[in-house]
């Protein structure tokens, strides 16, 4: 009777070898992500959902599910945002730790500091320029660390939007420059700023420094009693959150104003240049998708931008009774009226 249970015993023992793999399999199968997603400015209702109204949420989405992501199914996407309010980012990234997500995904280099701050063990993808004068990564081939991600501009885009802006304004001779002095590569923009400047014949720049709303109407001031040919804005939480507040001075001021970025452009300024941030938060869900199956931040050299798009005003433009030379409106990716 005894020999009889051995056969039985030894089916049982290989039905369980043959399926611990398919066991482990189906656990890691059904593992639900969970990440974190912090913008700086917009309201969290435009986030969320399948489909978002915010851009760049809804970009990051698309991404996500482009590599096989579905929310409520394999992922959760935990949506926060600073509306506006700086202070707010270190207690935002302090609840996405309390949450234990898998990984953090900021947009600009105040949060991602504040996230540097708060954690050293959770990934985080950041879309930040100047990451290493930031002091967030090491160097952009080993960020070393806890951080990578997607590089939107950097100081060589300078000289750039300041050659665009010579060329909508012909006599540019004095020229404002929008700055937070608080940004940790602030000092270094302003000296790329100069540099360009002399380069391309500029004769002065005047530095204005915002660091809080209570400072636009001082800064406001000094532009209208100053007077330069055409004021560029550094990009930082302070000038994004405020953005359509300065477009509406510089407009009704009649000045020229060149931006970093797209966002600026819907608050009727002149021209804008640099990268396209949707694009960015769809490469940030690829770096998130690294990290999910593995791989270190520490290891992913932080992407640079290959791509930039011009954008220009002409009913801007027309106000400011400025003529866009053809060639400059050629070359533009997008012309708004």
């Amino acid at each position: 009777m005894k020999c009889r249970r051995y056969p039985v015993l030894i089916t049982l023992l290989v039905v369980g070898i043959i399926s611990a793999p398919l066991t482990a399999e189906a656990q890691q199968a059904r593992k639900v992500y969970r990440v974190g997603l912090i913008l700086t400015t917009s309201p969290v209702s435009v986030m969320m959902g399948p489909d978002p109204v915010h851009p760049h949420a809804k970009a990051f989405v698309q991404g996500l599910r482009e590599r096989g992501y579905v929310e409520g199914q394999n992922i959760v996407i935990e949506r926060r945002s600073g509306e506006g309010k700086v202070e707010r980012y270190r207690d935002l990234v302090a609840e996405l730790v309390r949450l234990r997500v898998d990984v953090i995904v900021v947009a600009t280099n105040a949060v991602a500091l504040a996230a540097k701050q708060t954690t050293s063990t959770i990934p985080i993808v950041c879309m930040c320029g100047n990451t290493v004068e930031s002091g967030l990564v090491a160097s952009l081939a080993r960020p070393g660390a806890n951080i990578t991600g997607v590089s939107p501009q950097g100081l060589d885009l300078i000289g750039k939007r300041l050659q665009l802006l010579q060329e909508a304004v012909p006599r540019l001779s004095r020229v404002a420059y929008l700055t937070d002095p608080t940004e940790p590569y602030s000092s270094a923009y302003l000296r790329e700023v100069q540099v360009e400047a002399k380069a391309l014949g500029v004769r002065q720049v005047l530095s204005l420094e915002v660091r809080a709303a209570a400072e636009f109407e001082r800064a406001f001031a000094e532009l209208a009693r100053e007077r330069p040919d055409a004021l560029l804005v550094e990009p930082n939480s302070v000038t994004l959150t405020h953005r359509k507040r300065i477009a509406d001075v510089t407009l009704a001021q009649r000045l020229p104003t060149m931006y970093a970025e797209r966002r600026f452009m819907d608050a009727h300024g002149l021209m804008s240049y640099g990268v396209s941030l949707p694009e960015h938060f769809r490469r940030a869900a690829v770096y998130v998708d690294k990290i999910l199956k593995g791989a270190k931040p520490a290891d992913l050299p932080v992407e640079q931008p290959t791509k930039f798009e011009l954008i220009i005003n002409l009913k801007t433009a027309r106000t400011l009774g400025l003529t866009i030379p053809q060639s400059l409106l050629l070359r533009a990716d997008q012309v708004t009226e």
